[in-house]
């Protein structure tokens, strides 16, 4: 069922569970794929990761799937494709994020990561490309998270709903991919609302609190997926080092080149990673 001209997600009263559970059932039809094994959010710079991780199976326009949404930013992919893996695992590659800048509401970012769960995965891999404070750090860099700070002040949790966020990005899944790159450094991520870049002071706050990794999406995501039992594995690409560390203003198409020049390394590394979970 494609979603209609009024969000179903924008209705207060609707269950944002139930619209997850419409929405993987489009997917099943769509794609012919009745179960997906790992879902896999694309962020920027990660976009090539889809074409080296198997066979696709199908790739779906976002916005045929219930709730969700084409993606506002540039350099994210508009679709949901799914793919096999060599060993016969279903991958369903979410490369249409909604991102909490945008003003749509909690429910509308997690969307695609409860819908991942719905379809029956296990696994959320979610990458995306930020601002670095390590001085050791260098752009074109990909790092674990290890852990994340959520600044946005929301949560995808709703009313008296309990959710322990210890080893929230799980240490399997992060040992499993430092056995295919045992060079991978890991930091602690910090989401911020967004849209504008962070300050210097700003910056300096997150580096004091333990923060190393500056951006504005992920953190509500993860939380969500763990509500929804999954394990979680998190990426950033460094794109750019943090403001007050980096002397250069900072901008979008910056981030977009960063990730470009990239690609090719982080999607190979990645599809490496996926092809061991």
């Amino acid at each position: 069922m494609a979603q209609s001209a009024a969000h179903p997600l924008d209705d207060p009263n609707a269950d944002p569970f139930e619209i997850a559970r419409v929405a993987a059932d489009d997917i099943a039809r769509l794609t012919g794929v009745d179960h997906h094994d790992i879902a896999l959010t694309l962020g920027s710079g990660w976009g090539k990761a889809a074409d080296l991780v198997g066979e696709t199976v199908a790739t779906i326009p976002a916005p045929e799937i219930t709730g969700f949404s084409a993606p506002a930013l540039a350099g994210h992919v508009g679709s949901v494709r799914s793919i096999r893996t060599p060993k016969g695992k279903n991958v369903l590659v979410i490369g249409a994020r909604t991102h909490f800048y945008e003003g749509h509401g909690v429910r509308r970012v997690v969307h695609s990561v409860r819908t991942a769960a719905a379809a029956g995965a296990k696994i959320m891999v979610l990458t995306n490309g930020a601002g670095g404070i390590k001085n050791t750090w260098t752009p074109g860099q990909p790092v674990l998270i290890s852990d994340h700070i959520n600044l946005t002040a929301a949560s995808p949790l709703e009313g008296a709903t309990f959710v322990d966020l210890t080893d929230l990005y799980s240490t399997r899944l992060r040992d499993v991919a430092r056995m295919v790159d045992p060079t991978l450094d890991e930091g602690v991520y910090c989401q911020f609302r967004g849209p504008q870049y962070e300050t210097p002071a700003e910056v300096r706050m997150a580096k004091t609190i333990g923060g190393q990794i500056v951006g504005m999406s992920t953190a509500l995501e993860a939380i969500a997926a763990r509500q929804a039992g999954m394990e979680i594995l998190g990426f950033s690409l460094i794109t750019n080092m943090a403001a007050g560390i980096q002397t250069t203003p900072l901008s979008h198409q910056e981030v977009i080149e960063a990730g470009q020049a990239a690609e090719p390394v982080i999607s190979a590394l990645l599809a490496r990673v996926i092809g061991q979970l």
